[in-house]
């Protein structure tokens, strides 16, 4: 019962996620670079923050486990700054891919890379076990049967269609960015390894990877600010800081995009402390998290319509893609108890 329940947590996280980007699409008049820096300082700074001191007992701070372990820290944040360039072209991928299929791509890269590089990394690499492994390579397979289905949908809407739909669309500079951005994206789960020892021994096993969090999303948030403020000398967009009229309205919707998007780590946290008696579920959880993204991504991509005018086979294609991610979530588990 356990094991449900913290898949079912994951899962939740996975859709809040998932939904992070819609509440975007509300700002007004902001220039990217300017609301992408502002709902970062909630989504990298802010909630992190609030997070990783639930993990904090009593009459203790949360530098004194960053000071106790500062190479594991600084490991993490080196990770969160790589992870960074990931979240840059991340949102270039969905610029030209839209949201499903820019998620699909670059969470799926992400998903396979993160599940297998992080135990190598950090010497666990007993715990890749073969249902790990089998697990992976049904997520990629998903992954690619979705990706195909955005290869039916370029081939058949016109080119008038594929603006209406994503209105800078181009599979193949998408395809490219969206790689990068999922090997780049995959060093937050590398970062968490790395920061496996960065918690008291008195945390609850449902907050105890919520410190490592913090320290890759500093890293993160590092990256991105500094090529916002770029962008913002680039593009002299300044002004936009200064129309205070706006702030109401944009900081709001920059919030919630924040939580949103923390969800997902805070659920992963809550999930695995309910994962604990089953070792390949943990070692696998990254896998699930980004497995479940891209199934409510492709969720959310229906319902903005932009698969919207494809062929009856290119749904069909899509859906056995998303059945297959579904199934990739549970199915090491599975393996492990035939």
């Amino acid at each position: 019962m356990e094991i449900i329940v913290g898949l079912l947590i994951i899962a939740i996280g996975a859709f809040c996620q998932s939904s992070s980007y819609v509440p975007i699409n509300r700002i007004k008049s902001w220039s990217w670079e300017s609301y992408w820096l502002v709902q970062g300082v909630f989504a990298w700074l802010l909630f992190p923050l609030l997070g990783a001191l639930l993990a904090v007992p009593e009459g203790h701070s949360l530098t004194e486990v960053y000071a106790a372990h500062p190479q594991d820290a600084l490991k993490s944040l080196l990770a969160g700054v790589l992870w960074g360039i990931g979240g840059l072209t991340f949102g270039l991928s969905m610029r030209y891919l839209g949201v499903a299929l820019g998620q699909s791509i670059a969470l799926g890269t992400c998903a396979g890379l993160g599940t297998l590089l992080t135990p190598i990394f950090t010497g666990q690499t007993e715990s890749l076990t073969l249902p790990v492994w089998i697990g992976v390579l049904v997520t990629l397979l998903g992954i690619a049967v979705i990706g195909y289905a955005g290869s039916l949908k370029s081939a058949a809407l016109s080119d008038e269609e594929k603006r209406k739909a994503v209105k800078d669309f181009n599979f193949s500079k998408g395809l490219i960015v969206a790689l990068l951005a999922g090997f780049m994206s995959a060093c937050f789960s590398i970062g968490l390894g790395f920061g496996e020892s960065l918690c008291f021994e008195q945390s609850a096993d449902i907050y105890r990877t919520l410190p490592a969090t913090q320290m890759v999303t500093l890293g993160g948030f590092l990256t991105n600010a500094a090529y916002c403020l770029w962008q913002n000398r680039c593009n002299s967009s300044w002004s936009d800081y200064r129309c205070t009229s706006l702030y109401a309205n944009n900081l709001l919707f920059c919030a919630l995009a924040g939580a949103l998007w923390y969800s997902q780590f805070f659920g992963l946290s809550l999930g695995k402390g309910f994962l604990a008696s089953s070792p390949v579920l943990l070692t696998f959880s990254w896998c699930i998290l980004m497995s479940l993204n891209v199934t409510f991504s492709n969720v959310w991509g229906i319902l903005l319509k932009e698969w919207k005018g494809c062929s009856a086979r290119t749904v069909t294609v899509l859906v056995i893609g998303l059945l297959i991610l579904i199934l990739s979530s549970f199915l090491p588990q599975l393996l492990e108890t035939t």
